[in-house]
């Protein structure tokens, strides 16, 4: 079966709890933190769904002002589905709702610091965090 992308997809709070903990952002989320997760997931502005008929199987989450930056801060792809082309799909579709000079940005999970340059990252050594 194909995989077909939907942009705004109508999903729930648990939807995207589902498909972080299928993925490996599980680890790294606050899964357990119910009001966190739907917090998160109110404010995101731009998600691009994969489906595998009516299964979910990889959501891209952007915050973004439309014109100058996007920060991409999920892209969550069913562990049994990696490794088809999901993830880049998911950003070329995303790229599709962003202005025609709105960049992306990331920060990368440590197990896919290797794949975003092969999608034409540039990788920033001045990326700066400050955590509460």
């Amino acid at each position: 079966m194909e995989i077909t992308y939907i942009a705004q997809p109508k999903i729930t709070t648990q939807d995207f709890i589902d498909i972080l903990d299928k993925s490996t952002l599980g680890l790294r989320r606050p899964l357990a933190d119910l009001e966190a997760m739907k917090l998160m997931f109110q404010h995101g502005n731009v998600y691009v769904g994969a489906y595998h008929g009516d299964k979910l199987v990889g959501l891209a989450r952007v915050m973004t002002d439309f014109v100058y930056t996007s920060y991409l801060s999920d892209l969550a792809i069913d562990e049994a589905y990696q490794n088809q082309g999901i993830g880049k799909q998911l950003i070329e579709e995303t790229k599709l709702k962003l202005g025609p000079h709105c960049m992306i940005v990331l920060l990368a999970a440590p197990k896919a610091n290797d794949y975003y340059p092969h999608l034409g990252f540039e990788h920033n050594p001045r990326a700066w965090m400050l955590k509460k």
